[in-house]
C-alpha cells in the first residue's frame, strides 16, 4: 500500500508543478521569481479561477498523502 502512496504522491506534485506554473502571470521567467509590475488584485475569474481551485485541491492532497505516508511507515 505504502508504494501506491509514494506514486500518488509523486503525480499529485507533478500536477502541482504543472498546475503552479499555469498561474504565472506575465511573460517573461522573471515573472515566476517574483518580479512583478505592482499589485494587482482582482476577482478571479474564468481559467484562473479554476487553476486557484485546482491548486488548493492538489495542496490538501498533497498534504494528506505525505500525512498518510509518514503515519504508514
Amino acid at each position: 500500500m505504502g508504494s501506491w502512496l509514494i506514486a500518488a504522491q509523486v503525480l499529485v506534485s507533478l500536477l502541482l508543478i504543472v498546475v503552479l506554473m499555469l498561474q504565472v502571470k506575465g511573460t517573461s521567467l522573471s515573472g515566476f521569481f517574483g518580479e512583478s509590475q505592482g499589485p494587482r488584485f482582482s476577482t478571479k475569474r474564468g481559467l484562473e479561477r479554476v487553476l486557484f481551485q485546482a491548486t488548493l485541491a492538489l495542496a490538501g492532497a498533497f498534504l494528506l498523502i505525505s500525512l498518510l505516508v509518514v503515519r504508514l511507515q
